[in-house]
């Protein structure tokens, strides 16, 4: 059974440091026309991803500073609030999307090196209640998707091969959520089973491509065995 207990917390935040780098450092270059421009996950444009991503470091950081404090974690916006706030998010310039990432980003990461202590406690990400500890490996596989979401051409085969195998591990573990298909998948550096029911299914690839895939993005080229299976977008 896949499990993120393990992972290496110094490297998982190298890995993020490096990511929101990557991340700040394309989308200098996006042009207004291109911010709202569509992406393939529906109804969002690119400033729909630059605003969930902003919300999303603003969140992380509330609740660290919650729990350090040992108060309870702050609520998250219902459905129709969380709406209104990416559709109004995504109604500014280019540049106000930016300096949004770039000072949320930067707030989070003091937020990470403000804790004291990962153990222990437990905060809830995706709508269920995981080890503190895994906040930052939540916060790299958030990145790294949706930057592939505002930049698909981006060559994947250079992000790291550990960080490859770890975001891999996480998304099979966010999976285990939902209904999947009985499958074996074989990467580089994991083999995992995922899903009920006989018979089943392998599926191989690299981690990254099998994480992409994983995640609901296709390039089902790249992953053998998976030909007749359609997963649904992770956002």
């Amino acid at each position: 059974m896949s499990s993120c207990t393990d992972q290496p917390p110094a490297e998982v935040h190298r890995w993020l440091a490096d990511a929101t780098q990557r991340l700040l450092g394309h989308t200098i270059g996006i042009s207004e026309i291109e911010w709202h421009q569509a992406t393939a996950l529906p109804g969002w444009t690119r400033a729909h991803v630059a605003t969930h991503l902003a919300r999303n470091a603003d969140y992380l950081t509330n609740a660290l500073t919650a729990i350090e404090a040992g108060e309870p974690e702050p609520s998250r916006p219902g459905p129709a609030d969380e709406r209104r706030i990416l559709e109004e998010g995504a109604d500014r310039s280019g540049l106000d999307l930016q300096i949004d990432l770039d000072t949320s980003a930067g707030a989070l990461q003091r937020a990470i090196d403000a804790v004291s202590d990962w153990t222990g406690a437990t905060i809830v990400l995706h709508g269920q209640s995981w080890p503190l500890d895994r906040l930052p490996l939540a916060r790299l596989n958030e990145l790294e998707m949706h930057h592939y979401d505002l930049d698909p051409g981006r060559d994947l085969s250079l992000v790291d091969p550990d960080e490859a195998g770890w975001l891999l591990r996480w998304v099979i573990d966010r999976r285990r959520q939902h209904e999947l298909p009985a499958l074996r998948l074989i990467g580089t550096s994991v083999d995992e089973e995922s899903g009920s029911g006989t018979p089943r299914l392998e599926v191989h690839g690299s981690d990254i491509e099998l994480w992409l895939w994983l995640s609901g993005r296709g390039r089902t080229g790249q992953v053998v065995g998976a030909e007749n299976v359609v997963l649904p977008l992770l956002s």
